[in-house]
This record gives structure tokens, C-alpha cells and sequence, in this order.
């Protein structure tokens, strides 16, 4: 791992110097010197750094800094967290954007057998597939939940680009994708032809709309991910101030930080990626956002309540509900009210899907039940197993 990495650099260092006694700067270890990484033992957290946006189909050159994002995420001052953090600097661009990729494939690959989650500062939006690809040696399958108003599916025959990877999740081998979920999308970025995959894929895609007018629908989203990736062009640009994304509508900064504290409560996350950071972002303000979507992902870590030990009966309470032929399953955590629709349909598969047989949901979506209604997540996983 450590041959793919360089230190931070100079400026963070001197910066780091001078903040004021208590702020995660002074509480961060840091990768400061050529080849002498911090220790890994006891660690919760490592940023890392990813220098490579060959693959955006708007590319001109120019190099990355994520100096500002260090410097504003080094001067906020943690909550009451109990898992220590460390920064393993960058990765440098390599000869070939695929030969980025396969580095950071393997540093991320190497944190999550250590049980440490990445928080990614990436360039373009392709290196989601290297942090996916990461996930190869756990044996499992994948859920993937994209912050996004594209879905990046793409043409899947094509090279990647950081519009067009996801198509690349599905097709390549080894086959470990079970679910792609993409919230905050707007129709007029996505051609029809897409918006009609998704829908034949049996994906999940949240419009803008539907999760601002209540974002609470995310929690069950972000309980079953496994990675959380961000496009922050699915911020509106006036939250950012980014050069490179026209578009007045997207999630302000406190649904998004919001949308990032959810993805940290979730037990099974276990890598999020904030990715199209650029020079583009021009103002301090902006970079201090993503300091703070980071922020409120460990926040929300910290926070994180051991719900899911479905062998004990004693800890649920299990509702049974008629709907037309079938007889729906929910259970419901006794220590914290969350809830989950059984899917008996996947319950005799093979290994890797065995976690997957009980899908988080709400309690909205049980009464929605009690009302003859069958959650459309619970159909999309059943046609899933059909297909």
C-alpha cells in the first residue's frame, strides 16, 4: 500500500501548525514524511486523496489539490467520537488513468481488510468503480448508493469515463453488484433511454424532488449500502461556488450533510467517496461543505446502533401482512424502531446473498401494506431473483 502513496503536502503540514489546540488537525495522524505511514492499529478513519480526472470527458489538464478540503476538515473540531483518524495522503496520477484506478483499488482494497473506512477526496467520478472494485475480496455482494443527478450507466462496450462507469459494475467480472441506487436525480441530465435501464435493471433512482420534500426516505436507502459515492454537482452550484456545474437546482448544504450523516449511520457502510473535486471550487466556502459532508459521515459513525442480529427473535417484533397471494414479513427493532421486509424469495440462494434476505424499509412503507399496498423495492428485489 504504501508505494502508492505520497505525503501531504507542505502547505497542509505548515497550516496544521498553527490551528488551535483541539481541532481534528492536531488529533489527525498524518502521512507526513515519504514512506512512513501513520500507525493503522486502533484506527476508524483514513482520508485519502485520489489525483486523477483523465477520464472526464470535459478534461483540458491541469493538476488537483485537495489542499482546501485538508485545510478546512483539519480545522473543525470533532464531536465526542471514540474512533481515531488518520490522513494517508494521495494517490498520484499514474502512467495511465486505469493505472490510477488499479492503485487505488488496492489501497482501498487494503483499509477494508483493516476494517478501516476510507473517506475518498477524488477527482473524476471513475474512481467509484476502483473503490467498487476494492469490495472484490470480501466475498459478498455489493450495494452501491450513488449522490448523484446523472446515473452514469454509459455504454458499458466504451472506455470509462466519469459520466459512464456503472455499466462497467454491471458487466465486468467478478459479478458482485447486487444493487445500484442513485438519489437526487434530474430527468432533463438523464436520456430516456437510461431513465428506462434503470427501470429494467430494477434499480432504485430518487428524484431531487421526492427526497427533499422529506429526507427521511434515505435512511432505509443508506442502511442496506454497502458504498456511498458523491457527485458534488449534485449540489446546486451556489452552495459550491463550481465553475464547471451550471445548474441552479441540486441539495443545499444541509440536506446534503444531512444525506451524509445517514450514510454514516448505516452499519454495513464501509467506504464513502466524495469524487469531481477540482480546482474548480473555487471559494473557501465550498471547501469547508465538503470538509463538513465528511464531518457529519463520521458524526453520524459514531452514532451507530447494532440493530441487525436477526438470529435473536427477542429483539424484533415480527408483523405479518396479507396482500393479495402474498403474506408480506416485517420486522421491527425493539431498541431502535427501524424496520425490514423479509425476502423469503433470496433466503435459500447462495452465500453471498445470504445477508441480503431482509431489506430495510419504514414504517410507512408497512402501513402502506396494511393498506394492500406491496413496497416497490420488495417487487424489484423479487424480479431481481427472478431474473
Amino acid at each position: 500500500m504504501i508505494e502508492f502513496l505520497s505525503p501531504v503536502s507542505k502547505k497542509v503540514l505548515a497550516h496544521r501548525e498553527i490551528l488551535p489546540v483541539g481541532t481534528l488537525g492536531k488529533q489527525i495522524e498524518v502521512h507526513a514524511k515519504t514512506r512512513e505511514l501513520p500507525n493503522l492499529k486502533n484506527v476508524g478513519f483514513a482520508i485519502l486523496g485520489i489525483k486523477e480526472n483523465r477520464a472526464d470527458i470535459n478534461f483540458i489538464g491541469g493538476a488537483i489539490s485537495f489542499d482546501p478540503y485538508r485545510k478546512a476538515l483539519y480545522s473543525l473540531y470533532p464531536g465526542n467520537w471514540n474512533y481515531n483518524i488518520i490522513d494517508l495522503g494521495d494517490i498520484e496520477k499514474g502512467e495511465t488513468a486505469e493505472d490510477t484506478r488499479f492503485a487505488a483499488k488496492e489501497v482501498i482494497a487494503a483499509l477494508l481488510q483493516k476494517k478501516i473506512i476510507p473517506l475518498i477526496l477524488g477527482g473524476g467520478q471513475d474512481l467509484a468503480y476502483a473503490q467498487y472494485r476494492a469490495y472484490d475480496g470480501i466475498g459478498e455482494m455489493v450495494n452501491v448508493v450513488n449522490i448523484d443527478n446523472r446515473f452514469d450507466l454509459g455504454n458499458a462496450e466504451l472506455p470509462i469515463s466519469n459520466k459512464s462507469y456503472i455499466g462497467k459494475m454491471v458487466v465486468d467480472k467478478p459479478y458482485n453488484l447486487f444493487n445500484y441506487s442513485t438519489l437526487g436525480y434530474q430527468s432533463f441530465f438523464n436520456a430516456p433511454q437510461e431513465i428506462a435501464l434503470m427501470d429494467k435493471l430494477f434499480f432504485d433512482a430518487y428524484r431531487l424532488g421526492e427526497i427533499c420534500a422529506d429526507i427521511t426516505v434515505v435512511e432505509p436507502i443508506m442502511r442496506d449500502a454497502d458504498m456511498v459515492t458523491l457527485d458534488v454537482t449534485a449540489i446546486k452550484s451556489a452552495e459550491l461556488s463550481y465553475k464547471n456545474n451550471d445548474s441552479p437546482n441540486g441539495f443545499d448544504g444541509r440536506e446534503i450533510c444531512a444525506i451524509s450523516r445517514y450514510a454514516g449511520i448505516s452499519n454495513k457502510v464501509k467506504s464513502f467517496g466524495v469524487y469531481e473535486l477540482s480546482d474548480s471550487i473555487e471559494s473557501k466556502s465550498g471547501a469547508m461543505l465538503v470538509a463538513q459532508i465528511f464531518w457529519y459521515f463520521i458524526e453520524g459513525f459514531n452514532f451507530r446502533v447494532k440493530d441487525d442480529d436477526f438470529d435473536d427473535e427477542a429483539l424484533f417484533t415480527t408483523y405479518k401482512v396479507p396482500v393479495d397471494d402474498e403474506v408480506l414479513e416485517f420486522k421491527k427493532s425493539n431498541k431502535t424502531e427501524r424496520w425490514w421486509i423479509v425476502l423469503p424469495f433470496i433466503s435459500n440462494v447462495n452465500n453471498k446473498l445470504k445477508r441480503r434476505t431482509l431489506l430495510p424499509c419504514t414504517y410507512g412503507e408497512y402501513l402502506g401494506a396494511c393498506n394492500q399496498e406491496i413496497p416497490e423495492r420488495w417487487l424489484k428485489a423479487r424480479h431481481k431473483n427472478e431474473v
